[in-house]
């Protein structure tokens, strides 16, 4: 029991929310990757290796929570130029229309037969150095402005090598950046000025994409992600609500309209898990649109208790970063449950139709290699702060506590002395209860003393 409690530290909370995940995951993906088995012909295959990933994963959570947080400050150091160079890589792949494509993305690189994705190294790396340069840039009245202009350029930087082969990744991170440097409080009149270029820029961007013929951008190098951007906003803002059932082309957004299925055929407990029956014609079941097959399965109950174990993790995570007494673990751990929470609630808005079509997993449920990892490591981060946080008010309650016994033996020590000159022994004795009590301040036992002491005066 002892090395259970010693192996598993920091918050129980935390803890039990990743464990409901990595069990949802389990049952889920199981369910959901029927397109796999049937290519695969391996029934097992598919959710073996993904709980070969969940266990590697725990590992990794139990790795990293025991790895003091003050730490994680340095991994930018390494991290942030080797996902750079990555992703140069990828983005010189998507030109050059070669490496491995999923949905027409080229964001996987394979090293040694491993397939990762250099965008979810170049994330972490984004958000521990945001939290560290909020962290250093602190002053009593907010953030120094020299603050906000690191960070825009290492963000900058990081988006323009995400964005082309992975948009709403790019977007995502900087939309929790943006929320990080609020709560970092850096200077409105620096917020207001990117709100308002953004916000300019977005417009513009939108517009293009949306205007120009997708056959342009099939002869412009770097932008043949354009053609999808365009036909996944203008398939959002479509009206197909006068649109009759029997007219409803199904084949032209396949993974909208299955997703929307799935949904529309459950009910409060769903169907129960193993029972799905878009998972066979969604071909991102297991990932993109798991949570689609969580409702049809677990019902709406089910969504809402996935729902709400994101958000008592966001919770947590701020409760822990408010008992926090350095700047570097608070913004850490918020900077880590705001990216975590963004990307659940994106994925579930796309599952449910509110937010056009993004290739965003659903953090530690949908199958996945390096994300799935990656979002461990996030937990064990998580757990590691949790853990310095209890550690430091332990040491705070034991020092109160000295403080206290300290000043309680010294009033126990002066009660005994003024006993003693009260009591005034004839025959020039020691008392034996004075004594006794002169030994309990000895053993720094200054209760005992002073109430030995007070029934003797």
């Amino acid at each position: 029991m002892d090395l259970i409690k010693d192996l598993f530290k920091g918050d129980k909370v935390i803890w039990i929310i990743f464990l409901f995940l990595c069990l949802i995951s389990v049952v889920e993906v199981f369910s959901a990757a029927s397109t796999l088995t049937y290519k695969s012909g391996d029934h097992w295959g598919p959710i073996t290796q993904h709980s070969v990933i969940l266990m590697v994963g725990v590992f990794i959570v139990v790795l990293v929570h025991n790895i003091p947080c003050k730490y994680f400050s340095v991994l930018p150091f390494f991290l942030l130029p080797l996902s750079c160079v990555l992703l140069l890589f990828v983005m010189g792949m998507g030109i050059l229309d070669s490496g491995e494509r999923v949905n027409g993305a080229a964001r996987w690189l394979n090293f040694f037969g491993i397939q990762f994705q250099p965008s979810e190294i170049a994330k972490m790396a984004v958000i521990i150095v945001t939290a560290f340069i909020l962290s250093k840039f602190q002053e009593e009245d907010g953030a120094n402005p020299k603050a906000f202009k690191y960070i825009m350029w290492i963000t900058g930087i990081v988006f323009v090598l995400i964005a082309p082969e992975n948009g709403s990744t790019a977007a995502l991170l900087a939309g929790v950046v943006f929320l990080m440097m609020l709560i970092g409080r850096v200077p409105w009149k620096q917020i207001g000025k990117l709100v308002g270029t953004v916000g300019l820029a977005l417009t513009l961007l939108v517009s293009v994409i949306v205007i120009i013929p997708p056959s342009v951008y099939e002869n412009v190098p770097g932008t043949h992600r354009f053609s999808t951007w365009q036909s996944r906003i203008k398939g959002f803002f479509e009206d197909k609500g006068n649109i009759p059932a029997a007219k409803f082309d199904i084949d032209k957004d396949a993974q909208v309209a299955h997703a929307n299925i799935a949904i529309a055929t459950s009910n409060v407990i769903g169907k129960m898990p193993g029972n799905s029956v878009q998972r066979d014609f969604l071909s991102q079941a297991f990932s993109d649109f798991i949570f689609a097959i969580v409702i049809e399965e677990l019902g709406l109950l089910g969504g809402a208790f996935i729902v709400m174990l994101y958000l008592w993790l966001l919770i947590r995570a701020g409760r822990i970063a408010k008992r926090s007494d350095k700047h570097f673990p608070a913004f850490l751990v918020m900077g880590i449950a705001l990216l975590l929470v963004s990307q659940a609630m994106l994925n579930m808005m796309v599952a449910v139709g509110l937010f056009p079509v993004t290739g965003q997993p659903l953090p530690l449920i949908s199958k996945g290699g390096t994300s799935t990892l990656i979002n461990c490591a996030y937990i064990g981060m998580i757990l590691s702060v949790s853990r310095y946080v209890a550690e430091k008010e332990e040491q705070r309650r034991l020092a109160e506590q000295q403080v206290k016994d300290e000043k309680l033996q010294a009033a126990a020590q002066a009660l005994i002395l003024q006993a003693r000159e009260m009591a005034n022994d004839e025959d020039g004795e020691d008392n034996p209860i004075l004594s006794e009590a002169l030994q309990a301040v000895q053993n720094s036992d200054g209760v005992k003393a002073t109430t030995m002491a007070n029934d003797e005066v």
